[in-house]
């Protein structure tokens, strides 16, 4: 059986992460997945403990969300934290609207920004990826999308695929699994709901009650070597229901 993670961006209206932790243990999660208002301005005292609150959950934090800021301008910092918590893959996670390129040239060269962002962590033997949202699927005026551009651009770069942002961004999760498979090494599993349905929660569902193919994607994925699956959900407004109906969900594809 995969085991499952959880992004605890998704706690974040839940606190404290310390009885969220608890829950995700005992309710069979393996990992967690850190993001930056989580660890972003913990002292070491802090990330210790916050380490401390994952052994003792029985729960690991294998990968890591850093803001391109950090990543190319505070490396001993991006370090600190991946060393205390046991991060071995970080994925660099958006780009605000003011800051996105317009055309196909400046995403293939915010492709190449991130290939040199991940230089020293690379050579460190982290792994180092983009994790996408839907705005990368927009078709440019040249008919390629800023996700092509990017990969172009680095091409070392792996990739954090949030597939149902790829079906919200209109595009086609099993043809970009096909073409890249090889890129990916880790995944979100998240669940959109069906139209008009579940507007508290910004239209998102628990995994497995919603209209993604996620039984069909498990096993396109599996032809790949993908390290790790991770629940997310972008509004969740029960957090005790997403995280038991979302595992019980995965288990069974």
């Amino acid at each position: 059986m995969t085991k499952l993670g959880f992004q605890m961006y998704s706690a974040r209206n839940f606190q404290p992460y310390s009885g969220v932790m608890k829950k995700l243990g005992a309710a069979g999660y393996s990992h967690v997945e850190g993001f930056g208002g989580m660890y972003g301005d913990m002292d070491a005292a802090g990330l210790k403990a916050l380490r401390a609150e994952l052994d003792g959950n029985g729960l690991t934090m294998p990968t890591g969300h850093f803001g391109i800021d950090m990543l190319e301008n505070d490396t001993g910092r991006v370090f600190e934290i991946t060393e205390t918590l046991g991060i071995k893959a970080i994925y660099c996670p958006y780009l605000m609207p003011d800051q996105r390129p317009g055309d196909a040239a400046g995403w293939f060269a915010f492709g190449q920004r991130l290939e040199a962002a991940s230089k020293p962590f690379v050579e460190a033997g982290l792994t180092f990826g983009w994790h996408n949202h839907d705005f990368e699927f927009a078709t440019l005026s040249d008919g390629s999308t800023p996700q092509e551009q990017i990969f172009a651009g680095g091409p070392s770069l792996k990739w954090e695929a949030d597939l149902a942002w790829v079906v919200r961004g209109g595009a086609d999760p099993f043809a970009w699994i096909e073409s890249y498979g090889k890129r990916i090494t880790a995944v979100h599993v998240k669940d959109i709901a069906p139209a008009g349905e579940n507007t508290n929660e910004d239209g998102w569902a628990d995994v497995g009650h919603g209209t993604v193919d996620w039984k069909g994607l498990v096993d396109a994925l599996s032809k790949f070597n993908v390290d790790h699956y991770v629940v997310e959900h972008d509004n969740p407004s029960d957090i005790d229901r997403l995280i038991t109906r979302s595992i019980a969900s995965f288990n069974s594809y």
